[in-house]
This record gives C-alpha cells, structure tokens and sequence, in this order.
C-alpha cells in the first residue's frame, strides 16, 4: 500500500546543503580510495600474500560495497533536496546494507581469531590458518550475512500497511521499517530481538573468547618488551572493533531506547560512513608493510 518513503533530512537549512553535500562527497571518495589503495597494495605485492593481509582486503571491499549503499543516495536526495524513496529501493539498499554491514563484524570475528592464532600458536599459525580455512570464513561471513539479510526482508515483506512513510534515519533501516508497522508490532519486535541477539553475540563471543586467550597468553610473556610487541600485532584490530561496536551501540540506544532522531542519525553516520573511513588508517595505511608495498608500487609505475 505503500509506494515511497521520506527518509531524515540532516538539515532544513538550505544553505547548509552545499557543505553537506561537500563534506559527505569527500568522505565517501576517501573512503574508496583508501580501501582500495589496500586490495591494490595486497594484490600486486608476494609480501602480503598472507592469512592477515588477506582479511585486511576482504574487509576494504566491504567497507566499499558498504558505504556504496547509501552514500550515492543521500549525495542525490541532497542535491535534488528531495528525501523520497521508492519502496523498492529501500528495500534493496537494507538488503545490500545488512549484508556487507553484517559482513564487516563477521570479518573483524575471524581477523581476531587470525590474531589469537598468531600470538598463542606462532609455531603453527601457517599450518593452521592455510588459505583453505581462510577462504572457508570469508564465505562462512557472506553466508551468515545474506541469511541475515533475507530474514530481514522476509519480516519486511510480511508487512501489508505502515502507519507512517517517514523513516527516522537517512538510510532504509530494518528495525525503523519494522517500528512503522501497523499490525503484531510485538511479534516482529521478539523476531527482531532475537536474531540480534543470535547475530550479534556469535561474532562478539568469538571475538572476546579469542582477547580473552590472547591476554592470557600476553601476560605469561617475561619480558615487557615482549608484550608490547605481541599486543601492538593486535591493539588496531581492538581499536577498530571498539569503534564498530560503540557506533552500532549508539544507532540501538538513540532509535531504539532514547526515541532520538537526531542522536540515531548522529549515530548511524559514524556506523555508516565514519568507520568505513577510518579502518584504512587505523590499522592498515599506517601499516608499514602495506606503506612498502605502496612506494614499491609508485616505483615501479613512475
């Protein structure tokens, strides 16, 4: 019954759009352009042929195909300043959108086992991170987040009224489609809660069972210089993970328990387009293979 949607307009000043749109142009474009200066620096150079670097690349083409759902979107409703779209589309950009945003936790689940592998099995770490296993939990993560998404667009499709077409996000959120329901709110809420429960903990065990062991194994360590250098093979990967979670915290507590527009959108900008932003310099372009690799690259091509 419903044939487009309005989504949140960051302003209703007009005079603000031009750096708007400006602002979140260069975001996006740095954002492409780091991530793939990443899969060019681990594809071209034998170096960084390895389990971790093949993770790093995996992870910068999520980050792409991630922001890619909704950035281009947001750029052309700011620049038309129209906030319209089409049903359809909305439920195409939550079906890419949960994928590849799913898919980012997935990865960074299985970069945290890589690195508990590396610091509490060194001996073993290429016999037990072989490219068989790591190919199998890249596509385990595809898996899992199209199962994830499906699931969201089944729940979505079963909804036959809205009582409303304003979206509280500038983006086509799952559980603000689900919040416009008309009818067994309740139902679709538990079914929510629980595949967030279910989705959600799976990699948050595995990546603090994995910290848990690599603390423990850290602190067994004699030397202090020697676990400054096991912990700083891992406190990027940490740092990034915090930042996932903490934004994703944020999205929940600002849409769902505070009832904050504002605050969600806020929130959903630093999840959105902050974080796949950022990873490239957290743990990556800081890196001094990946650095090498670049120059190496620029050499042979000047």
């Amino acid at each position: 019954s419903i044939s487009q949607f309005y989504l949140l307009v960051l302003s209703e000043d007009p005079e603000l759009h031009p750096i708007l749109f400006g602002l979140f142009l260069s975001m996006y474009l740095v954002t492409v352009l780091g991530n793939l200066l990443i899969n060019l620096a681990v594809s071209s150079d034998t170096h960084l042929h390895t389990p971790m670097y093949f993770f790093h690349s995996n992870l910068s083409l999520s980050d792409i195909c991630s922001i890619s759902t909704m950035v281009p979107k947001m750029l052309m409703n700011i620049q038309t300043h129209s906030s319209i779209i089409y049903y359809m589309s909305c439920l195409t950009q939550m079906f890419l959108f949960t994928i590849f945003g799913y898919m980012d936790y997935m990865i960074l689940s299985a970069m945290a086992y890589d690195r508990f592998v590396a610091i509490c099995h060194p001996l073993h770490y290429l016999v037990i991170m072989n490219p068989r296993l790591c190919g199998s939990l890249i596509l385990v993560s595809f898996l899992f987040s199209l199962l994830n998404s499906l699931l969201h667009i089944l729940m979505i499709l079963q909804i036959t009224n809205f009582k409303d077409v304003e979206i509280s996000s500038f983006f086509c959120d799952p559980s603000q489609l689900l919040n416009l329901s008309c009818s067994d709110i309740l139902s679709n809420n538990i079914v929510q809660y629980v595949l967030g429960a279910f989705y959600g903990l799976l990699p948050f065990s595995e990546i603090l069972l994995s910290y848990y062991k690599i603390v423990s194994s850290i602190l067994r360590i004699s030397s202090s210089g020697g676990k400054y250098k096991a912990f700083s093979t891992c406190g990027s990967h940490l740092a990034v993970v915090c930042l996932f979670l903490g934004t994703g915290l944020g999205v929940y507590l600002g849409s769902t328990v505070l009832h904050s527009p504002r605050m969600g959108a806020v929130a959903s900008v630093m999840y959105t387009v902050v974080n796949p932003m950022l990873n490239p310099f957290i743990y990556r372009l800081r890196n001094k293979d990946i650095k090498g690799a670049l120059k190496r690259l620029h050499s042979r091509n000047a």
